[in-house]
């Protein structure tokens, strides 16, 4: 009998021990992840070249939602970077649903713009009204439209613009696991409606799973109706989980804006348990919590702005018949030690990299 209990002893000791160096593994692997993301973007590595500027041109923006922090502040770039160009912009609002965005898809078709912006939401769901505007020549560039950067040609995209949604998802996911020690209980907020929040909210799950973390829930909730569940959907997931709900990831910071006055209710802090972490895009409400230490403590950022002014790029290269850029545009792991970097006083990620002048150099502005 002491013979097995002893061998018991050592076999548990000798697997102890071979656990430790891969829980030390993966935490030096994820906050490696972390670090690089988190650092200052000061160098501009985007295009150099490209057609000059077009004149006179009559664009479109489709918005999925307004309401939503990272479309308005891709809009914002758009009409920034095309009132350098001295273009005329048409913002047409989705309002958060499928019918609404078509019916703003038929009042753009109406205007007969020489471009269309398509901002937010999934090339396929308009896939009729997209290849209706295939057919009649409109060039057409897209945020987040699909899970790749790139052109979507099957559905007349010249050029989806996003950030590498899969890194931003596996960031989010690593600052979660590095913070919990290793040990995170988290929860996913998704939408699927749209496949690229689809891929974002696996690629988070697999990334905390493969690192040993656990996902106690993979919660699908419309982002367009978070004003209405999150209170009540934040006290039950509080209820059934409690303490083990360490951190949650969401696919982006909009689903965090409604869960503060529930957390405070049940008595948590504003830097407790559960820590909210979003994997895009970057909100003013979203850098205003992390400084705050009130509700969130990371959100992944995208340059919004930046990729308003890639848009207007990318569709002046359709214009004159070039291939598209290329560019990746860079993300950012947002916390309250480095909120203050690239644009962070201004509740937003904009790089310090002079993508502004960049730009206008390569228009000929």
């Amino acid at each position: 009998m002491k013979r097995r209990t002893l061998l018991q002893a050592t076999v548990a000791t000798v697997a102890v021990m071979l656990s430790v160096p891969a829980l030390a593994d993966s935490m030096a692997d994820a906050k490696a992840v972390v670090d690089k993301y988190a650092s200052k973007v000061s160098a501009w590595d985007g295009p150099t070249s490209g057609p000059k500027g077009a004149a006179g041109k009559n664009i479109v923006i489709l918005a999925a939602d307004m309401k939503n922090g990272g479309i308005l502040g891709v809009a914002n770039g758009v009409q920034e970077a095309a009132g350098a160009l001295g273009w005329t912009v048409k913002v047409l609002d989705g309002a958060g649903s499928i019918g609404g965005r078509t019916a703003a898809f038929g009042q753009a078709m109406a205007l007969k713009p020489d471009g269309i912006i398509i901002n937010g939401f999934d090339a396929v769901e308009q896939k009729p009204a997209m290849e209706a505007a295939k057919a009649a020549g409109i060039p057409m560039v897209s945020w987040h439209a699909a899970s790749a950067v790139g052109p979507v040609p099957e559905v007349g995209v010249f050029a989806n613009v996003t950030t590498d949604a899969m890194e931003v998802s596996k960031s989010a996911a690593d600052w979660a696991f590095a913070d919990a020690g290793g040990k995170p209980g988290v929860i996913i907020f998704t939408d699927s409606t749209y496949a690229i929040a689809i891929a974002k909210a696996d690629r988070m799950k697999k990334e905390i799973e493969d690192l040993g973390g656990t996902v106690l829930e993979y919660v699908d909730t419309p982002i367009a109706e978070t004003s209405q569940r999150m209170p009540q959907l934040t006290t039950s997931l509080l209820q059934k989980y409690g303490a083990k709900w360490t951190h949650s990831l969401a696919i982006n910071d909009l689903y965090y804006d409604f869960m503060g006055p529930s957390l405070a209710s049940a008595g948590i802090a504003g830097d407790g348990k559960p820590v909210n972490v979003a994997a895009g895009d970057g909100s003013e409400s979203a850098y205003q919590r992390i400084r705050a230490k009130q509700y969130q403590a990371v959100t992944v950022a995208e340059p919004l702005n930046l990729q308003g002014w890639q848009l207007v790029d990318e569709l002046n290269r359709a214009f004159a018949g070039a291939p598209w850029s290329g560019y990746v545009s860079p993300l950012h792991v947002v916390t309250s030690a480095n909120v203050e970097f690239d644009g962070g006083p201004k509740n937003s990620f904009d790089p310090d990299n002079g993508y502004r002048d960049q730009y206008k150099k390569i228009w000929g502005k």
